[in-house]
């Protein structure tokens, strides 16, 4: 998309508002009109009473009235329209937000996978603000001087066409100054909002990532990386000071300035005989009328560059690939999961997931166990749907998964993960997640996950503010509160991603038991760190390099002595050992 449809289409959302933008353009003609004829008067003044050495004071009082009533309407209208504008600008730049913020939430979460949050959370905030620069100041600007410079132009020509046509040469050489900055300026733009993007891209990192940058002692550096990245930024900023300098004001001040030596040697030439005073002042006055609002305008290229450089990114955003979902609306009837010859690669290159075969019927109990970067929360994502697999067939309730729509895919599937996401809201709302759910329904969730007792300790109970410096949960107290969010609205299909790495084994045991009750209605798989938790499963997959190495029941994998057998030797013996450390000599 190029600069000119990226520009066309940000007006797009202006012009979806006729209405609105019909009144501040008539605002805006009327209040040009009432600047304008101010001039005209004094025009009439001089030509009229003065140079006729006639002063009638009824007259000229009503001239001096018209003159001021003409100012103070010039103002009104002037500020009537910048409010309509405003109205105009804020409208438009809340539908982009919202667009672009729906795009990002709809995105694959591939989408996510190389992209930095600063960058995101840079587009959605710093480049909306720059939308609203274009509509409030360059915009309205240009329809202002536009209007202003139109009607300027033809009361010269009424005036005197031929020191008309003295000023109207001045217009082609400010149109090819503006022309040759909008060219230049361009690069310039596009590298400054990369870098911003940057800096709020490193910040955001740093600061998620600061109990690592202190741990390791690496706060010197970080900040080296920073200054450097700020630097260059400022490096950038100084490119764009110094091109607006010099193409600029300078310029097109020169260009005035000659313009208005030509009309005074027209005037010299041609005498009060063609032009009286009143004409030349009129001239001269609407001269630095003209040349101000196109220096204004040429100003405003620096804006309208930065708008279009913020457009594009948003744009971006805006047209990048949704998250496909099919248009099956039934809901899951059983938890059946069957995979076919499935394989997987987030690159496209290296695969993650290799032939991958699977059959677990409602109501089973599947656990996946293996090595870091085995596949296992992979396959995990593949079966919430967060990723389509590359190869084969996935099915869910007897139906391919990219058939579903997302409401089918999102109520049948719930997945609690090793570090699941706590809302700076209170606890009921982190439970409830917007969903219609009564507060009974919510104690019960939280006595089966064991945490009722606490929460009933807080100074608020369900209300009680998480996240916020009030009350800070343990990482096991986080996943419990994620299980109770699963709890409240029973899934057919429940993936737990270590959900059981970070609490102790009395509250494990607890939920090993809520898990044998549901599964009564529901499929269990369970990525499993512990093997204590997953003797009672239907079926263990051992994966390794994205492949299924071994599979079978506890006890048939531990009689075949291979890696899963190893793993549970392993953990045997690290189990042993801290038994002899807690026993007291």
């Amino acid at each position: 998309m190029n600069h000119k449809q990226v520009l066309l289409r940000l007006l797009g959302y202006v012009f979806n508002q006729p209405r609105k933008l019909a009144i501040a353009c008539a605002l805006l003609f009327t209040a040009a009109l009432a600047e304008v004829s101010g001039p005209w008067l004094i025009k009439l003044f001089l030509d009229d009473y003065v140079a006729e050495n006639f002063f009638p004071v009824q007259s000229l009082v009503a001239l001096a009235g018209g003159y001021i009533l003409l100012q103070v309407l010039s103002a009104w209208l002037h500020y009537k329209q910048s409010i309509q504008f405003n109205h105009l600008a804020i409208e438009a730049v809340q539908t982009v937000r919202k667009q672009v913020y729906h795009s990002v939430m709809n995105q694959p979460l591939a989408a996510f996978d190389y992209t930095p949050i600063g960058k995101l959370v840079s587009r959605i905030t710093n480049d909306t603000e720059s939308l609203k620069d274009l509509y409030v100041q360059v915009l309205a600007t240009a329809l202002r001087n536009v209007v202003l410079i139109v009607v300027m132009l033809i009361v010269m020509s009424l005036l005197s066409w031929r020191l008309t046509l003295v000023v109207i040469v001045l217009l082609p050489s400010i149109c090819g100054i503006m022309y040759f900055y909008q060219r230049v300026s361009a690069p310039a733009y596009s590298k400054v909002r990369d870098l911003l993007a940057d800096l709020n891209a490193s910040m955001s990192e740093s600061i998620q990532g600061m109990g690592l940058i202190q741990l390791m002692r690496q706060e010197r550096r970080f900040s080296e990386e920073y200054g450097e990245i700020n630097s260059e930024h400022l490096r950038a900023e100084i490119g764009i000071t110094r091109l607006n300098s010099f193409l600029l004001r300078p310029l097109i001040d020169l260009l005035s300035g000659l313009a208005l030596l030509a009309l005074v040697a027209t005037f010299g030439v041609s005498g009060v005989e063609l032009v009286g005073v009143g004409v030349l002042y009129a001239f001269i006055s609407y001269l630095g009328r003209v040349t101000e609002p196109l220096i204004e305008m040429t100003q405003q290229l620096s804006l309208l560059q930065q708008a279009i450089v913020a457009g594009e990114r948003l744009f971006e955003l805006i047209d990048a690939e949704q998250q496909q979902y099919g248009g099956d609306t039934k809901p899951l009837q059983s938890g059946d999961i069957e995979l076919n010859q499935v394989n997987f690669s987030y690159d496209g290159q290296q695969k993650v997931l290799n032939n991958i075969n699977l059959v677990l019927p409602h109501c089973g109990f599947l656990a996946l166990v293996g090595h870091t970067g085995s596949g296992k929360s992979t396959l995990a994502s593949l079966l919430m749907g967060f990723y389509p697999p590359t190869e084969g067939d996935l099915k869910l309730d007897n139906r391919k998964i990219d058939t579903l729509a997302h409401s089918t895919v999102r109520q049948g599937i719930a997945m609690v993960q090793q570090d699941p996401h706590v809302l700076s809201e209170s606890v009921r709302d982190n439970i409830v997640l917007g969903r219609d759910v009564n507060d009974e329904a919510v104690y019960h969730a939280l006595q089966q996950v064991g945490l009722a007792d606490y929460i009933e300790q807080l100074p608020e109970g369900l209300h009680t503010q998480l996240g916020q410096g009030e009350v800070n949960l343990s990482a096991g107290q986080k996943q419990l509160l994620a299980l109770a969010r699963v709890l409240v609205e029973k899934p057919k299909i429940l993936i737990l991603d270590e959900a059981t790495a970070n609490i102790d084994s009395g509250t494990e045991q607890l939920i090993q038991t809520t898990l044998d009750s549901l599964r009564k209605d529901m499929s269990l798989v369970v990525i499993a760190h512990r093997l204590s938790t997953i003797m009672d499963a239907d079926e263990i997959m051992v994966l390794h390099h994205g492949h299924i190495e071994e599979r079978g029941t506890h006890q048939e994998l531990l009689h075949q002595q291979g890696r899963y057998w190893q793993m549970h030797k392993l953990q045997q013996v690290g189990e042993h050992l801290q038994e002899l450390e807690s026993t007291p000599s």
